[in-house]
């Protein structure tokens, strides 16, 4: 890494106020007693006619910190559940009793997932293989026969016959997120893990960040599982993400895709990303100008348009943070610990974006790698994005919540008691209220920081960077490819509040055309474009 020596204003701080309400209801969160459903933890879910059916994910809570306790097989979930919530009941199989490939992928954990249609698409997961002789991710994509087989475990039946399975390296994921935009599949992020978890990076296991956007076709009609059309766009900054959530979006234009909401980690700090990136049929949108604080890993969330005023709300439901509340008090814990905090973020029409925290809180510390299963009977879009304006009343629900981790304490794991947290078996049903006199704590989320580039485009393989800091802490650069290639990274040193003026050079980047990214106190980022001539 090289190092340069330079110039920085003003203290930062993450403002809170009360503002304007753009969503004008209360939650509330009312729970629900199925007597003997299991608790259960980054699953895979699907719903047809008002059941469930929940595959995979794990029984115990978060993962220890010793490799030989890390991920027990043990505690896989080797069954196969349909719920019906509104009578209270639920009935199960096992997996067991499928091929290996199959009964091995689907009790593993943080499997992809996405439901088209009747079709439920399950790709990768992370669980021990018997047989590889260890934990993997798995490279498996499989299609299920959601009201076949919900039928066929409701009568006692066989299930063998509503599977499909193949196998491919692009499926080798987990931990990232499966979406659908048009008629093509999005595989977003994740990695491929091997071996067993350690924290101090001892050799017990191999990772790779997947980085990319996969997109392919699937196609689901004969006796064979097939996709083709594959591409993929790669950035090693932006899409290093996994165990976050990707959130249905409807965006000011009217057109359907994502959201990436925050994930881990940063290349350069056991940090959170704090910006969102938005994915659309034309491509991905890094959102750096704003930051989301209260939710960064993976919980249940739900999105719900406002066409009306074209305004789109997302939800997010307790979880891991690395900010929370205290009171009005909003706390920076660098531990990323258990909260129980239920936010929302709002784009406007012009694409402004903000985060505001709701009054209401999770009942205790839970809601990680739960999800949150909408009520279909509402309408919604094709992505499951809920449509505001076609509810007419005043109280409605709009989904419901099942399972995830609970823990007794926020710094669980941090502080080596993980054996104290465990799979939270309640589900809870979410309802909106409309009260237009609501108020909600509104964060600034706006990036303080900016930098220019001149001259660009240059003859030169050095160039002047300015830019003006609001405060002193660490200054790190990335310099990447047009195809997401990292190229160079370092640090800044040396710096002082006010505006800072220096020459960067480019000569480890060869590229014509390159990404330069600065992040400042592995909080705020901000990317350019630069141009070499030569």
């Amino acid at each position: 890494m090289k190092k340069y020596i330079l110039i920085l204003i003003m203290l930062l701080t993450v403002k809170v106020a009360l503002a304007q309400n753009t969503f004008p209801y209360d939650v509330q969160l009312t729970p629900i007693t199925i007597a003997n459903l299991p608790g259960l933890h980054s699953y895979t879910f699907a719903q047809y006619n008002g059941k469930w059916l929940i595959i995979g994910g794990r029984k115990d809570g978060i993962h220890a910190r010793q490799p030989f306790n890390a991920f027990p097989n043990a505690q896989n979930n080797t069954n196969i559940y349909v719920v019906d919530v509104a009578t209270q009941q639920f009935w199960s199989t096992t997996v067991n009793n499928l091929s290996t490939g199959l009964k091995e992928q689907l009790q593993a954990t943080n499997m992809n997932f996405h439901k088209d249609g009747n079709t439920l698409y399950v790709i990768g997961g992370y669980a021990y293989s018997v047989t590889e002789n260890d934990h993997v991710t798995f490279n498996k994509l499989t299609s299920i026969d959601v009201p076949n087989l919900i039928d066929a475990i409701i009568a006692g039946n066989p299930i063998t016959s509503y599977f499909k399975q193949i196998a491919n390296s692009i499926f080798q994921n987990t931990g990232g997120q499966l979406g659908k935009i048009g008629n093509e599949f999005y595989l977003v992020g994740g990695q491929v893990f091997t071996g067993r978890y350690n924290p101090m990076g001892n050799p017990t296991f191999e990772q790779t960040y997947v980085s990319k956007i996969q997109k392919f076709t699937i196609d689901n009609s004969g006796t064979q599982l097939s996709f083709s059309n594959y591409s993929e766009v790669n950035d090693a900054v932006h899409l290093h993400r996994r165990d976050y959530n990707l959130v249905p979006q409807v965006f000011p234009n009217g057109e359907e895709g994502y959201t990436i909401s925050s994930g881990v980690f940063q290349i350069n700090a056991d940090l959170p990303f704090l910006y969102p990136v938005d994915i659309k049929s034309n491509g991905y949108f890094p959102q750096t100008q704003f930051n989301q604080y209260l939710s960064n890993y993976h919980s249940g969330k739900v999105g719900i348009y406002d066409q009306e005023n074209n305004r789109m709300h997302n939800l997010f439901f307790g979880g891991i943070s690395q900010y929370y509340y205290n009171g009005t008090t909003l706390v920076q814990d660098n531990n990323v610990p258990f909260v129980k905090t239920i936010s929302r973020t709002t784009r406007l029409a012009d694409g402004t974006l903000s985060e505001h925290n709701f009054p209401v809180e999770m009942p205790n510390l839970k809601g990680a790698g739960a999800e949150f299963i909408p009520n279909t009977n509402l309408s919604h879009y094709t992505n499951e994005v809920i449509k505001l304006n076609d509810i007419a009343t005043s109280e409605f629900v709009i989904g419901h919540l099942y399972g995830g981790i609970q823990s007794p304490m926020t710094n669980a794991f941090s502080t080596n008691q993980t054996n104290a947290t465990s799979a939270d078996p309640t589900i809870y049903e979410v309802k909106l209220v409309y009260n237009p006199s609501s108020n909600v704590a509104t964060i600034d989320g706006k990036n303080p920081f900016t930098f220019s580039v001149s001259p660009n485009p240059t003859n030169d393989n050095t160039v002047r960077i300015q830019f003006n800091l609001p405060y002193v802490a660490t200054l790190d650069y990335f310099i990447t490819s047009l195809d997401g290639k990292m190229l160079d990274d370092g640090e800044i040193e040396g710096l002082q509040v006010g505006n800072n003026a220096m020459n960067f050079s480019l000569e480890n980047a060869k590229e014509k055309i390159v990404i330069l990214t600065f992040i400042l106190d592995n909080k705020f980022y901000t990317s350019q474009k630069v141009i070499r001539n030569q």
